[in-house]
This record gives C-alpha cells, sequence and structure tokens, in this order.
C-alpha cells in the first residue's frame, strides 16, 4: 500500500478512546509499584485491559488479525506479544520497552491522587502516565487502529508490552525473559523502536549504570581521646575523594559525547550514606557510603568496576598515604595493631547504548518525528534503560523515544500531555507508512 495511504488508514488518535483505556490502567497503577519486597507489581491487571480492548481482533476468537501472545513466567506478572501480520516473510518492524510496572508513589506528597486518573486541559495525570503506561495505552490504540483497518501492509507489526522494568532485584520476569526464550529473536528483521523515553524527540544515547557501596572499617572510640580512634567517617570522606579524582582521569570526558550529544560526562558520585548510630560522643567506627556510576556507551561497565576495585585495594595498602584531617587524625592505631580498611561491592550493574545512526531505523524515526513534531533534534541522556545494549550488541536495530514528559519522570505530581501523546501516534505512523517502501 502506498505511504500516504497508510498513513490515511491509520489516521489520528482516538482521544477518547485512548483516555478510556488509559483512565482503566491508571486506575491499576496502586497494584503496580515495583519496590521488592514490600511492593510487586501485578502487570496482569493492564494485560487484561489490554487484552479487553484487542481480544475482539484476535485470531483466537476469529475477531481479526491480531495474533496474541500473553507469556507469563511469575503468577500475576504476564508479558503480551501482539502481531499484526504482513505479506512479505521476514520483513517486520516492532515496538517494544512499554512497560506495566510503576515506581512508587507516595500519595501525601501529591497535589492529586496518583492512583487515578485525573485530566487538567491537555494534562493527563497520575503515576505512570508519563512512564510508561501512557506508552501503554498509546500502542495498544495503534495495534487496535491495525486491526480495525485490516491495512494491507508488508511488514509485519510487532507490539512487545514487557513486565519488571522498573527494578531488577528480580529477575526472569520480563524481557530479559522473553530475549531468552527467543521470543523476540524474529525482531531482527527489522528496526526496534523502544518506546520508554520522553519528550518526543529521539534518544539516541543512554547510559550505564554501575550501582556500589563502599564499607569503611575503622575503630570506635569516646570522641574525648580521638587520638585512640579510628574514624571511619573521616576515612570514608578522604577516600572517597581519592576515589573520585582517580575515576574522572581514567575516565574523561569522550568525544562521542559531543557526538550523541550527552548533557553529562561519566560521573561518579556518593548518594547515600549511612552508620550504625550512636552518642555525639563516639566517634563511628563504620560507616556505608553508596552511590552510583553513570557511564556514558564509549566506556565499558566491566573496565570500571575492575578499576574502582584497584583503587580500593591501592588505598587500603597505602592507607598512611591518605590525607588526614587534624594533628590527631590517623587510619593505623600502630599500638594496637588496628588498620582501617575500605570493602568496595557492587549491585547489579547495566551498561549503556550508542544507538546506531546510520541505520534505516533512526533514519526513519527523525522523518517520522520531523513530520509529526515540526522538527527533530536527537538527544542523550546518562539514564540508564535496561537490556537494549544487549538488544543492540545481538544485532537489533535499536532506537528509543517516548511521548512522555522528562520532568515528570519518576517525579511527584507526574502527568503527560495528550497532544504529545497524539503526536506520538503520528510518529507511529509514519514509521509503519515509511518501512513499507
Amino acid at each position: 500500500m502506498a505511504t500516504s495511504n497508510v498513513k490515511q488508514a491509520l489516521g489520528d488518535l482516538n482521544k477518547e478512546s485512548f483516555v478510556s483505556l488509559l483512565t482503566k490502567i491508571i486506575g491499576e497503577s496502586k497494584f503496580l509499584q515495583n519496590n521488592p519486597p514490600e511492593l510487586i507489581p501485578e502487570e496482569d491487571r493492564v494485560v487484561n485491559h489490554v487484552l479487553d480492548c484487542l481480544r475482539p481482533y484476535s485470531t483466537a476468537t476469529g475477531g481479526g488479525p491480531l495474533v496474541i501472545n500473553h507469556v507469563t513466567y511469575f503468577p500475576g506478572r504476564g508479558n503480551l506479544i501482539v502481531e499484526y501480520p504482513g505479506t512479505q516473510p521476514g520483513k517486520i518492524l516492532s515496538f517494544v520497552g512499554m512497560h506495566m510496572d510503576v515506581v512508587t508513589a507516595n500519595p501525601n506528597d501529591w497535589e492529586f491522587d496518583p492512583f487515578s486518573l485525573s485530566i487538567d486541559g491537555d494534562k493527563l495525570r497520575g503515576r505512570g502516565t508519563t512512564d510508561c503506561l501512557g506508552h501503554v495505552a498509546l500502542v495498544t490504540e495503534l495495534m487496535k487502529r491495525l486491526a480495525e483497518t485490516k491495512v494491507k501492509l508488508k511488514s509485519t507489526v510487532v507490539a512487545v508490552f514487557i513486565a519488571n522494568e522498573e527494578n531488577s532485584a528480580i529477575t526472569g520476569v520480563g524481557v530479559d525473559a522473553l530475549v531468552k526464550a527467543g521470543l523476540l529473536d524474529k525482531l531482527k528483521g527489522g528496526p526496534l523502536f523502544w518506546i520508554d523515553t520522553a519528550d518526543k524527540q529521539p534518544c539516541i544515547g543512554t547510559g550505564g549504570m554501575i550501582p556500589w557501596k563502599l564499607h569503611v572499617t575503622g575503630k570506635l572510640f569516646h570522641s574525648g581521646l580521638a587520638h585512640k580512634a579510628i574514624n571511619a567517617l573521616e576515612l570514608g570522606m578522604e577516600a572517597l575523594k581519592e576515589i573520585q579524582l582517580r575515576f574522572y582521569k581514567d575516565f574523561p570526558p569522550h568525544p562521542n559525547e559531543q557526538v550523541y550529544g550527552f548533557a553529562t560526562p561519566s560521573t561518579m558520585k556518593p548518594t547515600q550514606w549511612s552508620y550504625p548510630g550512636g552518642g555525639i560522643n563516639q566517634i563511628p567506627g563504620e560507616c556505608t557510603i553508596s552511590g552510583d556510576v553513570r557511564l556514558t556507551p564509549f566506556y565499558n561497565v566491566k573496565d570500571v568496576m575492575t578499576k574502582l576495585q584497584e583503587y580500593v585495594d591501592y588505598i587500603n595498602e597505602n592507607i598512611s598515604k591518605l590525607d588526614t584531617r587534624g594533628p590527631v587524625s590517623k587510619y593505623i592505631l600502630h599500638d594496637e595493631n588496628i588498620r582501617g580498611s575500605l570493602t568496595l561491592t557492587f549491585d547489579e550493574a547495566m551498561s549503556g547504548v550508542a544507538c546506531d545512526l546510520d541505520s534505516r531505523g533512526f533514519h526513519v524515526l527523525c522523518k517520522a518525528t520531523e513530520e509529526a513534531v515540526g522538527h527533530v533534534k536527537p538527544y542523550s541522556i546518562t539514564g540508564s534503560l535496561p537490556l537494549i545494549r544487549e538488544l543492540k550488541d545481538e544485532g537489533f536495530d535499536v532506537q528509543t523515544a517516548g511521548y512522555g514528559l522528562m520532568a515528570t519522570y519518576h517525579a511527584k505530581n507526574e502527568y503527560c500531555l495528550l497532544s504529545d501523546m497524539c503526536e506520538g501516534y503520528l510518529v507511529f505512523a509514519s514509521i509503519i507508512s515509511q518501512l513499507e517502501d
């Protein structure tokens, strides 16, 4: 079918239908919060609403062309693969990454109820409107329109709605399990658009993330006898300063960061500090500093982890060379044969991605964005998205986009704009039509 005919058949987003579906989905968001072990999402609550919308057009019911596969690896936590078959074998494009879990929300901190959809002019308000339940509803409407119109396409269009994106404490539930099972293999045949970013522009680069913990051991003692203590807080501060200095020397701003438009280079910084507690007159004998590395995709995550461990090993071996704070501050008590020490551990790390700027998928996304939004300005951030680097390394043409608002991403009082979602729908329609040529 000619490009213009595909666009004409798909038309504009059905706003009434979209808002109605989003109202039902946001109404489940209290049960979609992902923060184990306290909060484990029930993504099938969303799956059921999507199925209610698409099942009348499913081959399973004889009502239409959609091939629907509800894939579950953990009770109540399903994924959904929806396929609109094309006529040309192997010709395919996919929209992936629309996740059905959300980050937590405390209603006491919000100006409106986070767990129900409210509408304020163009604003659609509630937890998940931007990230990522708005995209779940949007792509559902796209697949519904394809099925309603039965537009004849060469390309097969696949939508993959996923579980368990917001937290990696539990694995084997979402897209990682789908990839392992080979259920996404055929998507390698064409562009894969990961729909979970924001601000309507192509996101061409993301950051890797390395969560780290630095446990500091000193010696607890009375603050009036500071010469008999090893102050774990002071040791932690000085050690962290040395580690950061070495990190920024070994992983400086990379030339490709300007090409991709990264707002920041790689960073290594503390975000949390804890200690067992004690009186104001006690010098702490231990503490833990936690933080993360956000790494542009031009550096290797494993190389950084190795280097960080080398820094800590060096400090431990040369702890007397570390700067101190005042005339009795020290990290070795020779008369007691006690040395301060550092222990570095990591939680699960992930790699960033630099999308292929020469691929068909990228050029199609840019043209579609220019048509629908009026301009195109790709950007990169050191925020992280799970698994897309692995997909790219396995041969997928991964591109990323999204139509919520970065300013409300994971934030209190989250909302998206209906007008932005309408433009997102037009981007999808343009992508499908362009890939027919």
